[in-house]
C-alpha cells in the first residue's frame, strides 16, 4: 500500500467518526506524538554522549528496556524520570508551554 493509499484509508476512516470519536483520536494521537518526540530526543542525546542504553539504564538506575520503550516512545514519561535521564547524561529538561497552532 503507498503513501497516498493509506492517506486516503486515514480520511475515510475519519470522515466516518462522530466528533466525540474524532476528538478522542485527535487526544490519542497528540499523545502518541509526544511520547515519540521525547523519546526521540532521548535517543539522539544518548547517542552524543555516546552512551549505550544499558549505560544510560545504569546511570538512570532503571532497566535497559525502560530506557528502550521510552526512546521508541512507548510510554510517556514523567517529569521525573526525564529529569532522572537528563541528569545521567549532564542535560537539564526545559519545558515550554506555548499557544498551540
Amino acid at each position: 500500500m503507498t503513501t497516498s493509499d493509506w492517506n486516503s484509508l486515514k480520511a475515510e476512516r475519519l470522515a466516518a467518526m462522530t466528533d466525540a470519536e474524532r476528538e478522542e483520536y485527535e487526544r490519542t494521537y497528540a499523545k502518541a506524538k509526544l511520547a515519540s518526540e521525547v523519546g526521540e530526543r532521548v535517543r539522539a542525546a544518548r547517542e552524543a554522549a555516546g552512551l549505550t542504553q544499558r549505560d544510560l539504564a545504569r546511570r538512570v538506575g532503571t532497566s535497559q528496556a525502560v530506557i528502550t520503550r521510552l526512546e521508541a516512545g512507548g510510554v510517556g514519561a514523567t517529569l521525573t524520570t526525564l529529569q532522572r535521564v537528563a541528569t545521567a547524561l549532564e542535560l537539564e529538561v526545559n519545558v515550554e508551554l506555548r499557544p498551540s497552532i
